[in-house]
């Protein structure tokens, strides 16, 4: 780690993370707090996805949509219109419409062969992203002068890299530059998510091994062809069983780094209290 201790992250003239976990337990919110004391640089890696490498599919998404409809195909062929995303660090709703969910065409699903050629694109978006951290850290330090720099990544992070090989690429050049720390939620907070996304269920990325298995078994269960498949029912069923395929992924990446509980990032106020909490966390790691 490039903090071996408690007083080494403490006295640091520049302190560098990624935090990583499962989504709504509070990296956005910690990054954005600290992006506004004007001391550190915020990296969102999902803003980064949908604007820099996935930008153009959503767009075209949108364009294919639009030329539906009469009177906005006359616009688009006469290029009287202009049609963008308006993604945001706390608005990512136009990366996931365009990943979709998978099923019957009649309830907005996609046909299970597009929806994985999706899928693969967000896979390779979400590496080319996090590789991209290291350049965005000297941006950050040589455009703007922040000392500081937090990596806010995806809750699909542990999908995209392979946490028990020493040298996965990704986790080997995030560790190199910067500490790991998993925001580790509790079987309660898992509830609580997972009740959260049964009220407004919402497309996310998952491991290809593990969406082909959820495909096949969903279908068996419920007796249905693809075409028959209610999305939003699939993603409901297919949500908690993803959650508990990350859990040992994300242990796994936080042997290299350390671990806060998300009650404890619940009780952050500020910077300060953030500066503590991961010093707390080291020092549990050198005990």
């Amino acid at each position: 780690m490039i903090y071996r201790s408690a007083a080494e992250w403490q006295a640091a003239a520049s302190r560098r993370i990624v935090l990583f976990g499962m989504s709504g337990l509070g990296k956005t919110h910690l990054s954005s707090m600290l992006r506004e004391t004007g001391a550190w640089f915020h990296y969102s890696v999902d803003y980064r996805i949908g604007t820099r490498y996935m930008g153009e599919y959503i767009a075209d998404n949108f364009k294919r949509e639009a030329m539906k409809v009469p009177f906005l195909r006359e616009l688009l062929l006469s290029d009287s219109v202009y049609i963008a995303s308006n993604i945001t660090f706390d608005n990512l709703a136009p990366l996931s419409t365009y990943l979709g969910k998978p099923g019957s065409p009649s309830r907005g699903g996609l046909d299970f062969d597009a929806y994985c050629a999706r899928q693969d694109q967000h896979r390779r978006a979400e590496i080319a992203s996090l590789l991209d951290t290291r350049h965005f850290m000297d941006r950050a330090r040589d455009i703007y002068g922040h000392p500081h720099f937090v990596c806010d990544s995806g809750g699909s992070i542990c999908e995209v890299v392979d946490p028990e090989d020493p040298d996965d690429p990704v986790l080997a050049a995030l560790e190199r530059d910067l500490l790991l720390v998993w925001i580790k939620g509790s079987d309660a907070h898992t509830a609580e998510l997972v009740r959260r996304f049964d009220r407004a269920p919402k497309p996310m990325y998952y491991q290809p091994q593990f969406l082909e298995r959820a495909w096949i078994a969903y279908r068996v269960e419920k007796g249905l062809e693809g075409p028959q498949v209610n999305p939003d029912d699939f993603i409901r069923w297919t949500y908690a069983r993803a959650l508990a395929h990350r859990q040992p992924r994300y242990a796994a990446m936080a042997r290299r780094g350390v671990t806060v509980l998300a009650e404890e990032v619940a009780r952050v106020a500020t910077p300060q209290d953030f500066t503590d909490l991961i010093a707390r966390a080291l020092a549990r790691k050198e005990n």
